[in-house]
This record gives C-alpha cells, structure tokens and sequence, in this order.
C-alpha cells in the first residue's frame, strides 16, 4: 500500500510544543549503529535520504538518544535535519539520556551535549532511557525542571517506566511527564494496557519502540527463513519454537493485509497507532520503507479486524526467560 498523503497526528495531549506529533515517528537506533549491519553507506548517505522523505510525509516526530552508537545517532540526525530547509520548525526532536547517576547537575550536562550533537538550541522532549533503580526520580527531575526553566527543553518523557514509576515521576516533576516510550506491539500487546488507561486518561502519550517486533511482524521470517544480523540474532523471538509459534498470529495480520491492499508490517503499525494516545516509532533500513511505514497512517481498520488481531496477539505466548535464552544459544551454535 502506498502513501496517499494523509499523515495523522496526536489530539489532545499535554505538550508544551506547538509542533504536532506524527503518529507513525521515525525511530534512530540504526543511525550511526553497527549491530545492524547496514554498513557505511547507511550512516553516510541513507540516513539523510530516510529524514527528508519522512518530512516529505508529513512525519514530525523523530527519536534517538545519547547511547545510539555512542552519539553518532544524534549527530547524523541532527545533519539530516539541518540539510532540509525548515526542518526544525516542524521537526519533534527527541532523545534520551543514559540514566547513569541521573541526578541534577548530570541530566543537565547531559542535555547540552545531546543538543550540540543534535545542533538544536531546543530539545523538544526529553527523556530517561530506564528507570534507574537505585535513584529515584525526585533527584532526575530537579535536572530536568531546570532545563525547562532555560527553555533547553520543552517536554519530559520517560522510557520503559511501569505506571507507578511513572507516575512517581509526574509527581517528582510537578508537571505532566508528557510520555512513556515502551516496548508495545502485537508481539507484546500486554505490556502497554495499565500505560493505555492512564495515557487516554490524562492525555499522555505512549511511545511505542519495536512496534514491527524488529520485523517479526513484517511476516518476512519463519522457522526456515532466519534473520541475519547481530540485533535479531539475540532476540528470543527470533528462535524455532517463537517463529512456530507466531505462525497464527501472521496469518491473522497476512488476512487483514490482504483485505486492505496491504502489507502485514502496515496492518501492525495501523494496530499499534489505533488507540489515540499511542504513537510508533518504527526504524527505517531505506526510503522505500519509511513510505511504506508512514502509509500506515492512511490505514483504518474495522472494529472486527482490529478486534481479531488483538486475539491472535492475545493468543500468542512466546517462550522466554532463561529457556528461551539457552535454546537460542544452542540453535545459533548449531547454525
């Protein structure tokens, strides 16, 4: 399915930004990373054709963080943007910081050497890559209401937080943390639902990382097509038994696709971005796969498709833990 225009956005949160937030973002972990294996060419030049044509779309909202390979996922998006005339005006630049001894005069420090990479004078929103457990958010955010106060940042957000740290940090803050950006996809449907309730009810928002799964939900890979690259290699999902096991929820999103003239990547990413207050943050390897994620957008499923998705998601119990670890070992030794 191609993109036929109509980018949608997120209606009433609490952002401080006058910016809108795209619903289907760009995510930039590949940037600047080698675990995926892009290669040079990837960091040199796709990159920056990935950020102009998701700007083309209509796309605003644009995710790294300090730790995506090591800065250079910052510092190449940040080229991108500023290679497109006007970019920064529409551009909803986020990022996050490495939680490590986050307390005040850090998450300071760490934000104005976010934004140099990123060659912004203003971090739209700001986030905490983890919960750190040892330090609790009260010390964070005395750094980040001080951002705030200098206008280096407009909205704070958090990362694979649970409700309560959350909120315990909403509350620390003295202001709505704007975002709670997790793991949420048909793959793990049920690590969003608490965040759901609480996002529709205050008008937060939840960003969804990995919504294609790392592209178990593209319908590309089964127990005899194998994902290369280091990143997918490590992922439980991608052993036997959790390819055997996905088979019925594939078949549900291949039927959906086909209903709609789509692929099962769009018919996860229209899933995932259905709820109003989530948006998605899918990578892209090149430009014809921004088009087909930001075609996502166009897509409106009915209440039965949507309905029996959620089940086949529902349904869908992969192995994990310290089992499904060992397993992968012992396929990849056997590879």
């Amino acid at each position: 399915m191609a993109f036929t225009g109509r980018m949608r956005y997120v209606e009433g949160s609490v952002t401080t930004s006058p910016k809108r937030i795209s619903k289907i973002g760009l995510g930039t972990w590949q940037f600047g990373s080698g675990q995926w294996g892009y290669g040079s060419r990837y960091a040199d030049t796709d990159a920056a054709l990935i950020v102009r044509r998701a700007l083309e779309l209509g796309i605003t909202l644009f995710d790294s963080a300090e730790v995506y390979g090591l800065g250079r996922s910052e510092r190449i998006l940040g080229a991108a943007l500023a290679a497109v005339p006007g970019a920064l005006d529409r551009a909803y630049v986020a990022t996050k910081l490495l939680p490590v001894v986050p307390v005040g005069p850090v998450v300071e420090q760490r934000a104005v050497a976010s934004a140099h990479r990123l060659g912004v004078r203003h971090l739209d929103l700001y986030q905490v890559h983890q919960p750190n457990p040892a330090i609790r958010d009260r010390w964070t955010m005395r750094g980040m209401t001080a951002l705030r106060s200098v206008g280096l940042v407009g909205d704070v957000g958090v990362s694979n937080y649970s409700l309560a740290r959350w909120q315990e940090a909403d509350a620390a803050l003295g202001a709505p943390v704007l975002s709670n950006q997790v793991e949420y996809s048909l793959a793990r449907p049920r690590h969003g639902a608490a965040l759901l309730d609480f996002a529709a009810r205050e008008s937060r928002i939840v960003i969804a990382w990995s919504p294609l799964a790392q592209g178990l939900l593209a319908g590309r890979y089964d127990v005899t097509t194998r994902p290369s690259g280091r990143v997918r290699a490590a992922n439980t999902l991608f052993g036997t038994e959790n390819l055997a096991r996905a088979t019925p929820l594939l078949d549900v999103l291949r039927e959906v696709a086909a209903a709609h003239g789509a692929s099962p990547a769009q018919i996860a990413l229209a899933w995932t971005i259905r709820h109003p207050q989530v948006v998605a943050i899918p990578g892209a390897s090149g430009v014809d796969q921004v088009e087909s994620n930001a075609a996502a957008a166009d897509i409106d499923l009915a209440a039965d498709e949507y309905a029996a998705l959620s089940a086949a998601a529902d349904r869908f119990t992969p192995v994990a833990g310290p089992r499904a670890l060992a397993a992968l070992a012992v396929e990849r030794l056997r590879r």
